[in-house]
């Protein structure tokens, strides 16, 4: 079985969470785990000018650019995005926006999917987001997965990570502590989830 975890991060912390889903999705025997990012919108000029931006760069430079060719190949997605207004990043849209061949062929049906993303404050709209990210993926004719409350740690986070899937809160806090602990634990059992109903389902 293959699985693509594929994301848009611009500052590293729903990167951060995408290696989460990713270990966790290889964690499960018999899959191969592919992460790429989504390309970059913002002009270069805006980035030159963000230190916080061009060290979300820096830190994800190895990691390589999707290709929507990447969801023909995979049996199970996770799309990871940011929060835009409760909706996800412009840069995710462009990527999903680029599957009407896909869509045309019914090459996506079937195939399990599973969301997850980050927001700047604490009603950023984490859950709208992640919703309002389901809905492409319907349209495309994959099944979709959420995070069921038989994990523990969805009921003790304080910052993200619900039943719609992993999540933090950033609040101006650096990579390396958002999201926290409890958050990757929950990105991870997403991962894990997602690889197993994969294999129960496509196996």
């Amino acid at each position: 079985m293959n699985i693509l975890v594929v994301y848009y991060s611009t500052y590293g912390h729903t990167y951060k969470l995408a290696q989460a889903v990713a270990e966790g999705a290889q964690s499960v025997p018999g899959m191969t785990v592919k992460l790429t990012r989504v390309a970059e919108l913002v002009p270069e000029e805006i980035i030159r000018q963000n230190a916080s931006m061009q060290g979300g760069r820096a830190m994800q430079a190895d990691v390589p650019l999707a290709d929507v060719a990447d969801l023909t190949w995979a049996d199970g997605i996770a799309f990871g995005s940011p929060t835009r207004y409760g909706n996800m990043a412009s840069q995710m849209k462009n990527y999903l926006d680029q599957t009407g061949p896909l869509w045309a062929k019914g090459a996506l049906e079937g195939k399990v999917a599973t969301c997850f993303t980050s927001s700047a404050t604490m009603h950023g709209g984490q859950e709208s987001t992640l919703i309002t990210m389901w809905i492409p993926l319907i349209h495309l004719g994959m099944v979709v997965l959420g995070v069921p409350y038989s994990l523990q740690e969805i009921n003790i986070t304080e910052r993200g990570g619900g039943p719609y899937g992993a999540s933090t809160v950033v609040a101006d806090r650096p990579p390396e502590e958002s999201p926290n602990a409890l958050e990757c634990t929950v990105g991870r059992a997403q991962g894990k989830r997602l690889a197993e109903i994969t294999a129960k389902l496509r196996g």
